[in-house]
């Protein structure tokens, strides 16, 4: 019977086992360890693995007729992983030489994530030494699934695929009490899961793993809306992405980077996926960082052609930026409505829409996908050249560690110039069936809170700026209905996280990365969280810390994985692409953040190594500064920055919007804090406001062209009478 189950299950399902089989084969001890999306995972497992295992089925799964007869004809024993007890049986059994399945997860998890590990399988895997082979079972997900969501039964009969990775071992790490020695084990467990799961997926150019995406969900599925609060499902997405790619070939090169200068919409996705589509590279430029560094980002990819639409240059008032973008050959989305005709809609209708695989260009992972800048604080802007291999790479990290789902809907106000917004609030949606509403602008403080209520959105992307502002104008209702808040691009402000836990109960999950890296190197979890830090470093993400001098705590943070650009485009050098250069070798990223790693591997931010001032020998953080400054006065906002001429030699000066801010309260908060004096700034700045980046982060650029003499000593001047004419502080 078993084989005749085996045979009908091959023909039903196309079942293939890929990888690596020899450990079957000569491991004396194999404790096999695998995802868990279905009821049919205990059964695939137990068929058509080399050799036949005994497989550990949770207690509550042996119900229903048909599972209770399929279990009834493989080896399986139905144990409670959250016992202790059931640890006896299977170290029996490894000890007799039987492979064992477990499932560490200990149910079945259907958004792809990995959840809650038990510390049960880590301690088996401990003390029986057995080789750990994780398995990782693929397309089963869509049937026998639990999941009341229709999208995971659009597709009948999907083809299964048991993929094995390298096998390895779970040790205790350094000696410690038991108790450390479970929990080192249960993460190095949680770590096999998660790089199992990001292998597991498929590396393909964004527009066939945005067609995946649609094969899975559904053309009818409803995924991206915006501002005209419109939605539109894959169809619609599909459609628009596959006309406008047919269009756009005509009018430029195969492989052009191609300006575009759009805002948060969803035509702007079109545009980018259609170029995606046409083998051409979308150039996203910050519309909002002025014509010069427009212009400069325009030289540095060499770009030669810019889509955009009259309607928003018009209302955002952008006509000055265009008129600097001198010889560049400018395309809009209102003529290209128009060069529609019969011709193209019946390819559309008859071909493309039926077979679009065959409609778009071929092209190959490690070509470059997206063209994303930087915002010159240092220099020119230089464009960030990231390819396909690396942006999907970084979606299925995210993926692996945190529970995106269809059931989900993401809020994203942040402009799809900036990676975090391209890569988590757009690709990773695009790519899990995730429904996402887009907003124009996220400087909408009150609209955004608002939005979040009616479209009953549960997961929500920002900066700390943002959430500080939209805590501020934001009723405890508006954000009853979300789940997770995810911030990134700045580090995150305790002020803020504390607000958002008094005033609306949501615990704001913080990520860390840049750019370079697609961009997410870190990220908080539930499974890994702790005040203060960015989480854990995603699976498949190598770090090496080089020491600092003068800092005795953490040092530079290098960086390589999947998810590393290609290189950058200089306007020195325009148009070639300058591979990542960094002192611990080839193929290494220096991010230039100072970090600390805890034990448990939970990272913080110390800061960034340019904010580091040496004063009287001493290395000095610039964001320690801040620190002391918000915790003397928390109800304001501070930034400090280094000058280095106008006071004899480098000295710190702190702009604040606290009028009434005094460097004798900054000297008893310092002490409060058990740090040190020159953690106090020099010189006190008064401002009304600090000026900010598009983005949301403080314009330390702009601050810093502030710190020259005559400028400080207008300010400070003015900042003597500014308090004699506003009310009297009130008593805290």
């Amino acid at each position: 019977m078993s084989s005749l189950i085996r045979l009908l299950l091959q023909l039903l399902f196309r079942v293939r086992v890929l990888g690596d089989l020899a450990p079957f084969g000569h491991a004396d001890r194999l404790l096999i360890v695998a995802n868990h999306h279905s009821r049919l995972d205990a059964v695939l497992l137990a068929l058509f693995l080399p050799r036949e295992p005994v497989v550990v089925v949770p207690p509550d799964e042996t119900g229903g007729r048909l599972v209770r007869w399929l279990l009834t004809h493989v080896r399986h024993e139905a144990l409670d992983l959250n016992n202790p007890l059931s640890m006896k049986r299977v170290l029996r059994l490894l000890r007799a030489g039987r492979p064992v399945v477990l499932f560490p997860e200990g149910r079945i998890v259907e958004n792809g994530a990995v959840m809650k590990i038990y510390p049960v399988p880590a301690l088996i895997a401990l003390k029986s030494g057995a080789s750990v082979l994780p398995v990782h079972v693929e397309g089963a997900g869509q049937w026998f699934s639990r999941s009341g969501s229709v999208s995971w039964l659009r597709r009948w009969l999907p083809a299964i695929t048991l993929r094995v990775f390298s096998p390895t071992r779970i040790d205790g790490g350094a000696a410690g009490s038991a108790r450390r020695r479970r929990a080192f084990a249960t993460r190095r467990l949680a770590a096999v899961m998660q790089t199992m799961a990001v292998q597991s997926h498929a590396c393909k150019p964004l527009f066939e793993c945005f067609l995946d995406a649609v094969s899975v969900h559904g053309r009818k599925t409803f995924l991206i809306e915006d501002q005209s609060e419109k939605p539109h499902t894959y169809g619609d997405l599909l459609r628009m992405s596959l006309a406008l790619s047919r269009l756009l070939r005509r009018h430029t090169d195969d492989r052009e980077n191609i300006g575009v200068l759009l805002p948060n919409v969803v035509s702007a996705v079109a545009v980018v996926m259609a170029l995606s589509a046409a083998r051409r590279v979308p150039a996203i430029f910050n519309y909002s960082a002025g014509p010069l560094a427009v212009e400069s980002a325009r030289v540095a990819a060499g770009v030669r052609t810019v889509i955009t639409s009259r309607r928003f240059i018009e209302q955002a008032h952008l006509q000055p930026l265009l008129d600097a973008l001198p010889g560049c050959t400018l395309i809009y989305l209102e003529d290209l409505r128009n060069q529609f005709g019969f011709a193209d809609k019946l390819w559309l209708i008859a071909f493309a829409l039926r077979l679009p695989r065959l409609a778009i260009a071929k092209q190959s992972t490690l070509d470059p996908a997206v063209v994303l800048f930087t915002s010159g604080s240092e220099d020119r802007p230089k464009g960030v050249v990231l390819s396909h291999h690396a942006i999907v790479a970084n979606v299925a990290q995210i993926r692996a560690v945190f529970d995106f789902s269809p059931a989900d809907k993401v809020l994203n106000p942040l402009p799809l110039y900036h990676a975090y917004s391209f890569t988590a609030g757009v690709m990773l949606p695009l790519m899990t069936g995730t429904r996402v509403n887009l907003f124009i602008s996220p400087l909408r403080y009150r609209a955004i809170p608002e939005i979040a209520y009616k479209r009953d959105c549960t997961i929500l992307f920002g900066t700390s700026t943002f959430l500080s502002f939209y805590a501020r104008y934001a009723n405890p209702m508006d954000f009853s209905r979300l789940r997770h808040v995810i911030s990134g691009g700045e580090k995150l402000s305790p002020e803020v996280s504390r607000i958002w836990m008094e005033k609306f109960g949501v615990r704001i999950m913080e990520g860390y990365g840049s750019t370079e890296c697609a961009p997410v190197i870190s990220l908080a979890t539930p499974a890994a969280f702790r005040r203060g830090s960015v989480g854990s470093f995603l699976p498949g993400v190598e770090h090496q810390i080089e020491p600092m001098d003068g800092i005795d705590k953490g040092g530079v943070l290098h960086v390589r994985g999947p998810n590393l650009m290609l290189g950058y485009y200089r306007y020195q050098n325009p148009g070639v692409i300058e591979a990542p250069k960094s002192s611990v070798g080839e193929g290494w990223y220096d991010t230039g953040d100072v970090v600390d790693i805890d034990q448990d591997g939970l990272v913080s931010i110390t800061g960034r190594v340019k904010r580091f001032a040496k004063i009287a020998g001493e290395m000095v953080s610039l964001d320690m500064i801040e620190h002391v400054a918000r915790e003397a006065s928390a109800d304001f906002h501070h930034a400090a920055v280094l000058n280095v001429q106008d006071f004899g030699g480098e000295t710190t000066v702190l702009f604040t919007t606290d009028p009434w801010l005094t460097r004798g309260r900054l000297l008893e908060a310092a002490k409060q804090l058990g740090t040190h004096d020159l953690s106090v700034a020099r010189r006190l700045v008064p401002l009304k406001e600090l000026p900010l980046l598009p983005s949301g982060k403080i314009d330390y650029v702009g601050l810093k062209n502030l710190t020259d003499g005559d400028t400080v000593k207008r300010l400070i001047a003015a900042a003597m009478l500014a308090p004699q004419e506003a009310e009297p502080r009130p008593t805290q």
